[in-house]
């Protein structure tokens, strides 16, 4: 191993959310000095103004740190700090392919929880070295003994493994950068080797074109060399390379193998940067294998309120997709809604937090149509292939389907024991099919089920928090297709079908669910002219029913001066107009955007 690879260590953090990932995070980079104390501010690496608003991580953020040990020996730390929600486990996992360390945070106040676990799976997945920390010890709260026998329990280490800190105090902060450096391996690789180095994540600069952020596993790469992604074979000069710094990317000459920074391509293709790929030396032909390719389980369609927006969406959604390996689109024309794009998301967060983005980073006005989760469509004239509907105007004619298989999730919640029977009724009245119950310790316990994913994305995680007290956690992932009775809803109004309120939902929940839309609608349509029919049908057969009542015309007598001759004559022209408009089909009902969003809020 040379001497420079032997002085780094790339490790990132894992926890469970607002397990305190950033607070640790600001303070290693103020112990090391990257960021001077009177530049600290809290949360330095959750650089979007939607993390610091809901305090979470979205983005797996990288930063590289000098640190002198006791040893006397000084190191190149390359953290990445990474989300916690489910939602953004890709994030996690591509962080852990590019380091070989991983701290593992648990809040002393909580406990372990659902995607402590998750996440701490994911790492042994990748072989990393795991170093136990308990946070938040300054809390009256925090109870060392029992975190410790929790952290025992699922590590098998010893009480002197687990390091008791604070990342608001700073408190014992300095042993975990102590135990980074010495058990953490250094990276290994071969700096005379040709370049292989893997996209870990990437963004897009208006003057600099995609720059990848990469790790070098040989080799190495500097300005001006000849390089090439090795998925589309495309071959590209390098403007620049560097490492980076909380606030800013820092060029330097070279990058050599071990190595976590990133490389300025000049490519200004969008699409050519992607998540997983190597970039390398124009005579290399064996490649990094990657990532697992991720599959989104919601969609949606996401389009602007104003249709000369479009270009303006397709390329803020394309720089988008850049730094979300996860997020899917393919252009949609919607028959109410214009162009747009059905986009696929990991779940309901990353659903919300795509479209905040876009909203605020590209001043953006969209609509949001119902999510879906997708569902594979045998046909009878096919009964060996299936079709992937994502959408409920996709949904073929039930005459022609032989059967429908939804997505089911392996769902762990951990929760205090004295919230079992709750959280069990809740996981029923969801479908769930119960798997077993794992106790952590006699007061909590971990309850595996298998559930579907259209009974959790929408109000699955607020009523466990509800039934929980607030207590319980959450963590899903992707199981297999089963059967399921799944029949399209349809919303008319004013005897016109509005394809944008559609939905795909169970048979047996057809009427409560048509209701409550109804009557929902008409709280949200304004009044018109003409008396408006809201109508929810399966098929041809109209299943519930409401009705907007047309406006009153007690204006025109005023108008006047209670000339009943001159009164009724109006009104007669009014009643043909009407009549006119119908006919003409100018009698559609303008719905407002709101209307996508708060109908579906069932």
């Amino acid at each position: 191993m040379s001497e420079k690879l032997a002085q780094i260590r790339n490790f990132c953090i894992i926890a469970h959310i607002d397990h305190g990932k950033s607070t640790l995070a600001d303070r290693l980079l103020e112990l090391t000095g990257t960021v001077e104390k009177r530049d600290m501010k809290e949360q330095i690496l959750d650089s979007m103004d939607i993390e610091r608003e809901r305090g979470i991580t979205i983005k797996l953020t990288p930063v590289r740190m000098k640190y002198t040990a006791k040893d006397g020996e000084e190191y190149i730390l390359n953290l990445i700090d990474t989300p916690g929600h489910v939602d953004f486990t890709y994030e996690v996992s591509r962080s852990l392919a590019a380091v070989e360390g991983a701290v593992l945070l648990v809040d002393a106040t909580q406990g372990i929880q659902a995607q402590t676990l998750a996440n701490l799976y994911l790492a042994l997945d990748q072989n990393l070295n795991i170093i136990p920390v308990a946070n938040k010890m300054d809390l009256a709260s925090a109870d060392p003994v029992q975190i410790k026998n929790e952290i025992k329990s699922l590590l098998g280490c010893t009480d002197e493994e687990i390091i008791l800190a604070s990342g608001k105090t700073g408190k014992n902060v300095e042993q975990i950068l102590e135990r980074v450096v010495r058990d953490v391996h250094p990276p290994r690789g071969d700096a005379s080797k040709p370049l292989k180095s893997l996209i870990f994540d990437s963004v897009y600069d208006e003057y600099k074109g995609v720059i990848a952020y990469v790790r070098v596993v040989d080799g190495t790469v500097k300005k001006g060399d000849k390089v090439k992604f090795a998925s589309i074979s495309l071959e590209s000069e390098v403007l620049e390379v560097g490492f980076f710094h909380p606030s800013k990317l820092v060029p330097s000459d070279i990058l050599s193998a071990g190595e976590i920074g990133y490389i300025v391509t000049g490519v200004k293709e969008l699409g050519s940067c992607r998540v997983g790929d190597t970039i390398a030396g124009l005579e290399v032909t064996e490649f990094l294998p990657g990532y697992k390719e991720v599959k989104p389980f919601v969609f949606a369609g996401i389009f602007c309120q104003d249709g000369t927006d479009f270009l303006q969406l397709r390329q803020a959604i394309e720089k988008l997709k850049l730094n979300d390996a996860a997020l899917y689109f393919e252009t949609e024309n919607n028959s109410a809604l214009g162009f747009g794009f059905r986009c696929g998301f990991l779940g309901m967060l990353h659903l919300d937090i795509v479209q905040e983005r876009l909203e605020r980073e590209y001043g953006l006005n969209l609509s949001i149509t119902v999510p879906s989760v997708g569902y594979h469509i045998y046909l009878r004239n096919k009964p060996e292939e299936y079709i992937l509907v994502k959408s409920s105007q996709d949904f073929p004619d039930p005459s022609v389907i032989d059967k429908v298989l939804e997505p089911i999730m392996t769902v762990d919640i951990v929760t205090p024991s004295d919230y079992i029977g709750p959280v069990m009724q809740l996981c029923a009245e969801k479908r769930g099919s119960y798997i077993s119950t794992e106790y952590l310790d006699q007061k909590r316990a971990i309850l595996h089920y298998k559930i579907s994913l259209s009974s959790i994305i929408l109000d699955f995680y607020d009523r466990l928090k509800s039934v929980s007290s607030g207590y319980a956690s959450l963590n899903y992932q992707f199981a297999d297709y089963a059967p399921a009775k799944v029949v399209k809803l349809d919303i008319l109004i004013a005897q016109k079908r509005i394809d944008s309120l559609s939905s795909l939902i169970y048979e047996d929940e057809a009427y409560s669910v048509g209701k409550k839309m109804v009557e929902k609608l008409k709280e949200i349509l304004p009044r018109q002219m003409f008396e408006i029919k809201i109508q929810a049908a399966l098929g041809g057969k109209v299943i519930a029913s409401e009705r907007i009542s047309a406006m009153k015309k007690d204006v025109t007598a005023k108008l006047y001066g209670g000339d009943i001759t001159r009164r009724m004559k109006l009104l007669e022209k009014q009643k043909k107009g009407k009549k006119k408009m119908k006919l003409m089909g100018m009698g559609t009902v303008e719905i407002p955007p709101e209307a996508f969003i708060e109908v579906f809020k069932r």
